[in-house]
């Protein structure tokens, strides 16, 4: 379960990295929903310290989850907002590379596949910037994880909060 979590956090990612054209630059707070973020709570503390040590691995900050909803903080600098694509975010984060990238006005679409140590798999990050301010998103992932068969799905919002890219949680 917690190499699911692990796969979960990098959906976040994959949906956050996209909403870096035409929008403000700051501090944006994410939150995504996953059927597979409910079953948190259930998790023993121990593999939570387990998950979180993995993550910050990957130079990444746990979000906070409450109620099936990882929220976290992600700062959206100057450069990364003037980029059509931040495809080395992808491949120096998280292992995977990006393909077939498109955007059509306010759509994105994004192919990832990725390979390491942790999982294998491909999937696919879609979303509409509703204004500079807000982006919606979702990430369907095919994966197999350490040896076992994971498909997921999750819901994204996000939210511009400051132009201040001050990390607090």
């Amino acid at each position: 379960m917690c190499k699911i979590l692990f796969l979960i956090s990098l959906l976040m990612i994959a949906t956050t990295s996209m909403a870096t054209n035409n929008i403000r630059p700051g501090l944006w707070e994410v939150t995504t929903t996953s059927e597979l973020l409910a079953m948190v709570p259930h998790i023993p503390s121990q593999q939570m310290q387990q998950i979180t040590h993995l993550i910050e691995q990957y130079g990444l900050q746990m979000p906070r989850i409450q109620n099936g909803a990882a929220i976290s903080k992600v700062c959206i600098t100057q450069e990364m907002a003037a980029q059509e694509v931040p495809a080395h975010f992808y491949e120096n984060q998280s292992g995977c590379a990006v393909k077939n990238a498109t955007r059509a006005g306010n759509d994105y679409k994004v192919e990832l596949v990725c390979t390491n140590a942790q999982f294998q798999g491909t999937g696919v990050a879609e979303g509409t910037f509703t204004s500079p301010e807000r982006f919606t998103g979702q990430t369907e992932f095919d994966s197999v994880v350490q040896g076992t068969p994971v498909f997921t799905t999750a819901e994204t919002s996000a939210r511009w909060i400051n132009e201040s890219c001050t990390l607090a949680r």
